[in-house]
């Protein structure tokens, strides 16, 4: 027995078995960072063009063969170029050292307060009556519509928010979009709507806030011009006249990772308000 723990606790065995749990954790984090983005779609069509190769092989298609193998020979080039999104965020992770540091606490707390940054620049807007549109990033990357906007990358503050949707300022107009816990955008176009069911009396940052919530998952807060009412749109479900308390709990469901058990209570209570006939 000494012999055969000898024969496996060697140096060559431990640098072994540390490259095999690199490159684990490298493929897990490349995985979490993909999550939720268009890039699983397409991963998924690599996936299926490796299969028909295999396929091609042992039935001994000729002709297919030729052609999956001419696609893979220029996949590098076409990978990147179909990822360059998804490439460019996982090397913005790297150059924050988010990708090599993860404090599941810290990123709460983060949350947390982005979460009360959003309701104090809301809660002043709305008694106002200054219109905002506010987008946050949940898994589906909103790229695309980021580079519509006039970066920011700032900290998310109340008073910030607040300045950004001042009228007749130059970055009133359009969505502040949070990315990563922070501001990433302001002024940034979303697509508008053209469901017949959203209400009349719903204006232009409605639209646009039902529009991003048909093609991704972000949550979207508007404050209306006209009454100072507070909607959220998520998941294609438009909730119009929240009060404090009902977009809190939303939001905090939402955004915020639970403390120690995965389940969110207020995840079912929202639900049930969407089956009920939230979606308008």
């Amino acid at each position: 027995m000494q012999n055969i723990l000898s024969s496996l606790l060697t140096w060559s065995t431990v640098t072994n078995l540390i490259d095999i749990a690199v490159v684990w954790w490298v493929l897990y984090r490349l995985i979490m960072l993909l999550r939720g983005t268009k890039a699983v779609q397409l991963f998924r069509g690599v996936l299926v063009i490796a299969v028909i190769r295999i396929i091609a092989w042992y039935l001994q298609l000729r002709s297919v063969a030729f052609i999956i193998d001419q696609v893979i020979n220029w996949s590098v080039v076409a990978i990147v170029i179909i990822f360059q999104p998804e490439i460019r965020r996982g090397l913005e992770h790297i150059g924050r050292g988010s990708f090599f540091r993860h404090n599941r606490d810290s990123a709460r707390e983060q949350e947390v307060r982005m979460v009360r940054e959003i309701d104090t620049a809301v809660q002043y807007m709305s008694k106002r009556r200054i219109g905002a549109l506010i987008t946050i990033q949940k898994n589906t990357g909103l790229e695309d519509y980021i580079e519509t906007g006039i970066k920011m990358d700032a900290e998310i503050t109340g008073a910030l928010l607040i300045n950004t949707f001042i009228p007749n300022t130059p970055l009133h107009d359009g969505a502040v979009i949070i990315r990563d816990n922070r501001i990433a955008v302001a002024a940034a176009y979303l697509p508008l709507s053209e469901s017949s069911a959203i209400p009349k009396n719903l204006g232009t940052r409605h639209r646009a806030a039902v529009g991003i919530s048909e093609v991704t998952d972000a949550v979207t807060v508007v404050v209306s011009e006209e009454t100072g009412g507070v909607t959220i749109t998520n998941n294609n479900n438009l909730m119009i006249d929240l009060s404090r308390e009902d977009y809190l709990k939303f939001l905090n469901a939402q955004l915020v990772s639970p403390e120690e058990e995965p389940g969110n209570p207020y995840r079912e209570f929202f639900e049930n308000i969407f089956k009920r006939g939230a979606k308008k």
